[in-house]
């Protein structure tokens, strides 16, 4: 039986992950998640239901796509709580593990979950949507909550690409610029659409001989 690969991207209710499944939908076959879903199954136009901290969350939409090819599996969801805060004051022990309960340990239980279904596709590949703000290379000071968590999805992608390799599953992280957002603000670089189109060049060009790359949005290798 031949089954249709098609792209998953989590988070994708607004932003950057909005803009990524409605351009990946005039392509082909593409699905998004949000945590409260607007969808009844698999083959609806909605939103799936996927809360990526809850492990029943993804056995639940895993059971709904068993048997379906993964080609491409965006990981952009994610979370940045602790814009602002002060280092005398700010960053508290919670603020610390409901970000990487979502930035760190749910991009990794996303992709674990949905393993099978990328092994089921002809040129399977991961992208995880992570940040120059998680860079060794760059240390401005602040934000040391969301610096962090996007510091340990360069070490996680590095670290899958090579466990996945052998498997023909290639996988790239991807800082997908200032972009304006509710999460980048009005004074950001660029709008949506445009890095939306400049990471979807990027997922295009991914391949096992590519794989564990850090890249920006418009092509540029970035150092870890």
């Amino acid at each position: 039986m031949t089954h249709q690969s098609l792209a998953l991207v989590t988070g994708a209710n607004r932003g950057i992950g909005a803009a990524l499944l409605h351009l990946l939908s005039e392509r082909g076959p593409a699905l998004g998640t949000s945590r409260q879903g607007t969808a009844s199954g698999p083959d609806d136009a909605g939103l799936l239901p996927l809360d990526v901290t809850s492990v029943a969350s993804l056995k639940a939409l895993a059971e709904q796509m068993q048997g379906r090819a993964i080609d491409l599996l965006v990981c952009n969801a994610g979370v940045y709580l602790d814009k602002g805060q002060s280092l005398s004051e700010g960053y508290d022990a919670q603020l610390w593990a409901d970000t990487f309960a979502t930035n760190v340990t749910g991009v990794f239980q996303t992709v674990q979950t949905f393993l099978p279904n990328l092994h089921l596709a002809e040129r399977p590949r991961i992208a995880l949507i992570g940040s120059q703000m998680g860079s060794a290379t760059r240390a401005p000071g602040g934000s040391y909550i969301y610096r962090a968590s996007k510091a340990a999805v360069l070490n996680m992608g590095r670290n899958l690409a090579t466990d996945l390799r052998p498997s023909g599953i290639a996988v790239g992280i991807y800082h997908p610029g200032w972009v304006r957002t509710d999460m980048g603000g009005a004074a950001a670089d660029i709008d949506v659409q445009e890095a939306a189109e400049g990471l979807i060049a990027r997922f295009d060009a991914l391949g096992p001989d590519h794989t564990g790359v850090f890249e920006t949005w418009d092509g540029r290798d970035h150092p870890f």
